[in-house]
């Protein structure tokens, strides 16, 4: 897992709320470096690397080409550098003293340390040290540069002992034509408030926020809007519903949205002409309801739980172009369709079906009887899904039998029968439960014609265990009889499937939880 930033470390008087609330603040911390780097790892990879470099050194007799080119092409090349490198190339020469001032601003605050500083971890003094010698640099760097700014990722410096500067900084942002904003805070304290500066930044077009509260938007005017907002991120954010519904409301050109780690009482409402795309990872909100997306195309939920057993509804409305959806599960979302709760044996007529989506994703614990008895009813409700996605959640202790007798007599799944192509089974460990399903899904898919075994990390002991599982599958009778299976590994275990989370947005991949 990338963290890219560290923690600052927890200051005194933090560690004290924490012992008095009976928590453990070395414990604490940890957490939240946890919460941190998964904030970090979530965020959008900066335009710029570190790795980029502007030789300044000519070989004997050679001649400067690059500085023969001309001031559009210069500029081009100075944005593409780490903000020191770009910032170095005013020493070349008189003509490139104006090359960096006039060349769009890319800053990523942690690329001004040194990379053992940004990534040494050497005690409260040292971290926050470094951490002011960052806030310090990028003030220099804002005031300094006339813009406009292209793209500033804000990540490193420690903004408790500087809120006033952060608020210049937002209105400089806002002054100098800012384009993509990455604003994350370190993470103490808990509740520190953003300023509300950045709602005025019209310019903006992707806007990533984490580990803040968000500001009270009652006195915010209601003029205030992102006429070229197409991305938002909200990764572990203090705020309310209300809030969330006002930055949605006035973003009319918004096609992604992406909520992280919430870990508040949230409902999230999509009233959006614009919206194609929602992610939602790591959170719990008390509804999902989908009410009028005519454009949403991916509604993709994964890693989120139910909050003190109550699950979250998840409610589609006017979605005409949903394609892709899931993970949906039984165990933390209630699907609803106007006023009818999606129950075991529920009836489904046309007005509980969603025939636009294609590609569906469902999380089934196969040894829970409630899984199993709701996987049917819900399959139902997607009458023309070609590519399905089955995780298999454990199970802890099974509560029932669910043979191929069950299956049979659940009866005829339209999509099974006749529209799935594609089966992909994530997390297959090879009890009965699933080996139940998959004979029933062989035997009943009549055009079924890839079947992809996805094995749980770490679970079999060996290759003999392995084969001692995976075999059954392979002398299993199917009804399409030119289908075929293949059995692969887990392909990234480290990251819990945020590399392809971050990835699922994209309209170039047709399958956004291919590699889930």
């Amino acid at each position: 897992m990338d963290t890219r930033v560290p923690p600052v470390p927890m200051d005194p008087a933090t560690a004290l709320m924490f012992r008095l609330d009976g928590q453990d603040p070395e414990e604490m911390e940890a957490l939240f470096a946890r919460v941190l780097s998964y904030t970090h790892y979530a965020l959008p990879d900066p335009p710029v690397s570190v790795d980029a470099r502007l030789c300044a050194l000519l070989p004997h007799h050679s001649v400067d080409g690059v500085s023969r080119l001309p001031d559009v092409l210069l500029r081009n090349i100075v944005s593409r550098l780490p903000v020191k490198e770009g910032a170095r190339t005013a020493a070349l020469s008189r003509r490139w003293r104006g090359v960096w001032r006039s060349a769009p601003l890319v800053l990523v605050d942690s690329h001004i340390l040194p990379a053992a500083a940004a990534t040494a971890a050497a005690g409260t003094a040292a971290a926050r040290g470094d951490a002011r010698r960052i806030t310090s640099a990028v003030s220099r760097i804002l005031a300094a540069h006339p813009g406009p700014f292209r793209c500033v990722h804000l990540t490193s410096s420690h903004m408790e002992e500087f809120h006033g500067m952060l608020t210049r900084w937002l209105h400089i942002l806002a002054n100098k034509g800012i384009q993509e904003l990455v604003l994350v805070n370190r993470p103490w304290p808990l509740d520190l408030v953003l300023p509300s500066t950045f709602l005025g930044m019209t310019t903006l077009t992707r806007l990533y926020l984490g580990l803040w509260k968000f500001p009270d938007t009652a006195g915010i005017p209601s003029a205030t809007c992102f006429p070229n907002l197409l991305e938002l991120g909200l990764c572990s954010l203090v705020m309310e519903s209300k809030d969330l519904d006002f930055i949605l409301d006035r973003s009319p050109v918004l096609e992604t949205l992406y909520i992280h780690g919430n870990l508040f009482k949230l409902s999230l409402r999509l009233v959006s002409q614009s919206l194609r795309c929602v992610k939602i990872l790591m959170s719990s909100f008390e509804e999902i309801a989908v009410v009028d997306a005519p454009r949403l195309e991916r509604l993709i939920l994964t890693g989120c739980w139910s909050r003190g057993g109550v699950c979250t509804k998840v409610k589609i409305g006017y979605a005409p172009k949903l394609h892709s959806l899931g993970y949906l599960d039984s165990g933390s979302h209630v699907l609803e369709f106007g006023d009818t709760v999606i129950k075991a044996g529920t009836k489904v007529s046309p007005s509980t079906m969603v025939p636009s989506v294609r590609v569906l994703a469902l999380e089934v614990r196969c040894g829970v009887r409630n899984d199993v008895k709701m996987t049917p009813t819900v399959l139902r409700c997607f009458p023309n899904v070609e590519t399905l996605h089955i995780m298999s959640g454990k199970t802890g202790q099974p509560s029932g039998k669910h043979n191929l007798k069950f299956w049979n007599e659940s009866g005829t799944i339209e999509c099974i029968s006749s529209r799935i192509n594609l089966l992909v089974f994530h997390d297959f460990r090879g009890d009965r439960s699933e080996l139940a399903f998959l004979k029933f899904f062989f035997e009943s898919a009549l055009v079924l014609k890839h079947v992809v075994i996805v094995l749980a990390n770490a679970w079999f002991t060996s290759m003999e265990d392995m084969h001692s599982k995976v075999n059954p599958l392979r002398s299993m009778k199917r009804a399409s009889a030119g289908s075929k299976i293949m059995v692969t590994g887990c392909s990234d275990p480290e990251d819990g499937g945020m590399g392809n989370f971050k990835r699922a947005s994209g309209s170039s991949v047709g399958d956004p939880f291919v590699n889930f």
